[in-house]
């Protein structure tokens, strides 16, 4: 299984930018799907971006726009780059790994992944 890491969270104002890094470990990073979420108090985690082997993306549209999702396989890392953060956005982000997944697989549901980050607060003040 891998051990996946995320970092780069924190407090930003309104119309700020942030880039989350999930790092894994413990098996080939190319093998992987990757997938952000995200979960603000009181509610269900909710999809963020994912990203396939070969690199297709897709974005929730909430965040289209204004969210961009890109890995580097030489450094086992996935990024969400986040643009004009809205107060909307502020929640715990979770970074997700699928394994033996096909090369173009994309999932945009918690039960597409079996692996999981801890999480990374962002908080967006107004």
């Amino acid at each position: 299984q891998v051990q996946l890491a995320e970092s780069g969270g924190g407090l930003v104002q309104a119309g700020g930018s942030l880039q989350l890094s999930c790092t894994a470990s413990g098996r080939t990073f190319e093998s992987f799907a990757m997938g952000w979420f995200r979960q603000a108090p009181g509610e269900e985690r909710k999809f963020v971006a994912a990203i396939s082997r070969n690199g297709a993306t897709y974005v929730a549209n909430p965040v289209k726009g204004r969210f961009t999702i890109s890995r580097t396989n030489a450094k086992n890392t996935v990024y969400l780059q986040m643009n004009n953060l809205e107060p909307g956005d502020t929640a715990v982000y979770s970074c997700a790994a699928r394994d033996f997944s096909s090369i173009t697989f994309i999932g945009a549901r918690s039960m597409d992944y079996d692996s999981w980050g801890r999480g990374t607060q962002v908080t967006v003040s107004s």
